[in-house]
Parts: structure tokens; sequence; C-alpha cells
């Protein structure tokens, strides 16, 4: 038996909407381990290995984080952070426009960027409605979970 990217993106539904915080599953030599929570903080030779990603496709031995608030609060500004460990993302295909440029408006749902994670690609929300101000973020670069990926001017007019 042999998990395809559906399956573990099933199994990975399944887990967030659970009241579980870990699983381990080991199929016909397959080992997988999901575990969302605090990142743990990873040892210098493991930085590169170690990913904080959202439960996902994860070798065994590898944790995850499940990120349900994209945002921190930092004054006016908000920063929108990288949910997880990937490569980030501005555009939707190579050479298209960006998302968003500084200038844009964002709502909560607008999608800000995309972060692949091992072939998969997860959207970035903006998680709050403003303006971008700044994009600290780059494209196409390794950004760790927590980064801030952009800096969002907070309005509350609709």
């Amino acid at each position: 038996m042999t998990l395809t990217a559906r399956d573990i993106a099933e199994i990975t539904r399944l887990l967030e909407d659970s009241s579980f915080d870990e699983l381990q599953l080991e199929i016909d030599g397959l080992k997988l381990h999901l575990k969302r929570g605090a990142p743990s903080p990873a040892r210098p030779e493991q930085h590169s290995a170690v990913a904080a990603v959202p439960a996902s496709v994860v070798p065994a031995g590898l944790a995850g984080v499940q990120a349900d608030e994209p945002v921190a609060d930092a004054g006016d500004l908000q920063d929108v952070d990288a949910p997880m460990l990937g490569t980030f993302y501005r555009a939707p295909k190579p050479g298209e426009p960006p998302f968003v440029e500084v200038g844009s408006r964002v709502e909560p749902e607008t999608i800000v960027g995309i972060i692949e994670v091992m072939k998969l690609m997860n959207t970035v929300r903006a998680g709050v409605r403003g303006t971008v101000a700044e994009i600290p973020g780059r494209d196409g670069a390794l950004v760790e979970y927590g980064e801030t990926l952009l800096r969002v001017r907070r309005t509350t007019e609709p």
C-alpha cells in the first residue's frame, strides 16, 4: 500500500479538524509524523532539515506546526508571517504579476503569496484588512516559520 499526495492531504485535514496534536503513522515502511503546536528549536546541524511545517507531508522525525493565526500585531502595522518553512513565491506562476505590491489593498482572505513545501503549494492569506506597506519576503527565497513576508497597514473600513 502506498500513500498519494491526496491521501496525505486528507490525513492532514483530519488531524487539523481533530482535537489531537500529533499523529504517527507507519504503513509498509513509510513513516509519517505530523505534529501541531509550537515548533521545537532545531539543533544547528538540523537547521536546514527540520521544518516547522503545518501538518502536511512530513517525513518521520520532522515536527510540524498548525498556524491558525498568520498575523502578528505590531502597532498600526501587522506582519503577515510565514505559516511554514518553504520557498516563498509572490506570484501564482513564473512571469505573472505578483499577488500584491506595496500599496495594494488586502482583505483577510486575500492571497498574498504561495509557500512551496515538498512540491505542495500552500497559499498565504493576508489575515488582515489594510494596505500593503512593505514586502520584506523575497520571491523564490527560502523562508522559515514565523518570518515576516509582508507588512500591512491596518484599516477598519471595508
